[in-house]
């Protein structure tokens, strides 16, 4: 039987946590799917993932920017791009192909309102039964929280950024 799993909170580590899984299903023989939202391809962790079989890493065709740069035409085609890509993963996750389905950055796809949040609560309520759903991301609904049987949080109590320092390729991209 498949499960729901939340990676969440104000830390660093709510996708590594996800790919972590991730790693120990292919390492299992399990076939994942990973599809990732408001995110660009300059992440080093995807050409590795790409390289483990087992394991299949949707591409991003569009970057938009950080949402609270973006005008209100930016922000509408963002929501159609997101949405459009939550939809084709829930046809990929229905079909049988994959065991686990990352949906990386969810949670702030549907805070933002690029994602709505009402077919992700569908999806995950009418999901096949073996199919293990990871959602990551900050501040889940009541709904969501309700449907997960994992919700780990992770809080940052200290980060190089508080500092001024930011994100370095190759720890936290």
């Amino acid at each position: 039987m498949g499960y729901i799993h939340i990676y969440c909170g104000d830390g660093k580590g709510k996708t590594s946590a996800a790919l972590g899984l991730a790693v120990r299903a292919a390492g299992r023989g399990r076939k994942v799917l990973i599809v990732r939202f408001l995110k660009n391809e300059d992440s080093g962790e995807v050409p590795a993932l790409r390289q483990i079989p087992g394991i299949m890493v949707v591409p991003c065709e569009r970057e938009f920017g950080f949402v609270f740069r973006m005008d209100e035409k930016q922000r509408a085609e963002a929501g159609s791009y997101y949405q459009k890509r939550f939809e084709q993963a829930c046809c990929d996750g229905k079909n049988g192909t994959y065991d686990v389905l990352i949906l990386d950055e969810i949670l702030a796809a549907c805070n933002y309102g690029l994602v709505k949040e009402i077919e992700v609560v569908d999806f995950l309520k009418h999901c096949p039964e073996k199919l293990e759903v990871v959602l990551t991301g900050r501040d889940p609904s009541e709904r969501l929280l309700e449907l997960a049987d994992y919700v780990s949080e992770i809080g940052m109590r200290k980060h190089p950024f508080e500092r001024g320092i930011s994100a370095r390729e190759g720890i936290e991209y």
